[in-house]
């Protein structure tokens, strides 16, 4: 029965019922005419999740990693500079995605806990007066350290500086469980993928693309052939794909697309903050600090926590699968053994929430951590008992 357990990782997130079922489709022909009847529809209501509707839905077989790589290879040359911070392990990964396709990459090295420096990204970029830096990319939500970080304000720097550069955002991990304002902040690629806010497995990365990226592509020198967008736009004007499609999982986004509505994005939105919440009482409950260092940059799908001196997060996330069959997310990078990390993204309730906050409970004490048995618990019982 321990398979019925929810997971409190920061995705793939658990997956509800009815999605399950909905891609558990039988096979089908996608060069058919009435694939279309269910592709066309999931493109354009998906615009609606981004907040676009300038833009264009792109999707491709593929992680958030590969819609990283369509990102980049779509839009740039070798050679060309981009600038972006290092805040995280995701923040991180870009920087190092960019350096391997041979990219001049400068880089803003910020404290873990932080996020997306906008003052110092204006001040650069009101110095490149050849206009030489051709992107600007940041993590939304850094998964490593649930840090949340402006994406408007990066947008209003740029403005600030009148430059030219295309604004690339990773999305990942926070499309579809907060507030996205693609056209408000001017955000040029948008990248996300299946297995997070979408409550899907993992196996489509879908990417917003404004008309200034669209208009990039065909100056770009990066090679690609999987990840052109040219390909996948000419196939799905004409309701198809240039290879094979996830269908399964296109039938899943169509579903899911289906639930965030009816259930209205604002709610969605309101439901995470409330069961992130719940989550940050309980750990001031425990005495323990978040990773983030400001409540403005509290992540509302991703809590990371720092554990007293002495004791390794990482065997507390061992502890709490070995002896209780639920997963926490464990320390990445420089918080490795020095934090765990708790999901409360995709199909979650205040009832789950309280299951995970009990069982992480049971395993610190276990481990003789300095906290109160059920001291959490109460703190986010109270407060979702009085924030519904």
């Amino acid at each position: 029965m321990t398979d019925q357990n929810p997971v409190f990782i920061p995705g793939p997130t658990n997956m509800p019922d009815r999605l399950r079922r909905a891609i558990q489709v039988q096979t089908s022909d996608h060069r058919a005419p009435d694939f279309v009847e269910i592709f066309a529809p999931v493109l354009e209501d998906t615009k609606k999740v981004f907040g676009t509707t300038d833009g264009k839905v792109i999707t491709f077989p593929a992680s958030g990693t590969g819609g990283w790589e369509a990102a980049i290879t779509n839009t740039l040359s070798p050679g060309d500079k981009v600038l972006i911070a290092r805040y995280g392990v995701f923040s991180h990964r870009w920087i190092d995605m960019c350096q391997r396709h041979g990219l001049e990459v400068q880089v803003i090295e910020c404290e873990w806990g932080t996020g997306a420096p906008a003052d110092k990204f204006g001040e650069v970029l009101s110095a490149d007066a050849g206009r030489d830096i051709k992107a600007v990319l940041v993590t939304h939500n850094e998964t490593a350290t649930g840090v949340l970080s402006d994406v408007g304000a990066v947008r209003k720097a740029m403005d600030g500086a009148d430059h030219p550069a295309l604004l690339l955002v990773d999305c990942v991990s926070s499309l579809g469980s907060m507030p996205f304002d693609m056209d408000g902040w001017g955000v040029d690629i948008a990248v996300s993928g299946s297995q997070k806010g979408f409550m899907l497995p993992t196996g489509m990365a879908i990417l917003g693309v404004s008309p200034k990226a669209l208009a990039a592509i065909e100056t770009a020198q990066l090679p690609r052939t999987f990840f052109d967008f040219r390909d996948m736009m000419a196939a799905n004007a004409n309701g198809g794909f240039p290879y094979t499609p996830p269908l399964q999982l296109i039938h899943g986004l169509s579903e899911s697309l289906k639930m965030l509505f009816e259930e209205g994005l604002d709610n969605v939105y309101a439901r995470h903050f409330r069961l992130a919440e719940g989550v940050r009482k309980a750990v001031e409950a425990w005495g323990l600090k978040l990773v983030a260092k400001s409540p403005d940059l509290y992540s509302d799908s991703v809590s990371a926590i720092y554990v007293p001196e002495g004791f390794d997060s990482n065997a507390l996330a061992q502890h709490a699968f070995d002896a209780y069959a639920v997963s926490f997310g464990i320390g990445l990078g420089e918080l490795n053994g020095k934090a765990f990390r708790i999901g409360h993204l995709g199909s979650l309730t205040d009832v789950m929430v309280l299951s995970g906050l009990a069982t992480v409970e049971m395993a610190m004490k276990d481990l003789d951590y300095p906290i109160t048995l059920g001291s959490g618990v109460a703190a986010a019982q109270e407060y979702f008992r009085n924030s519904r």
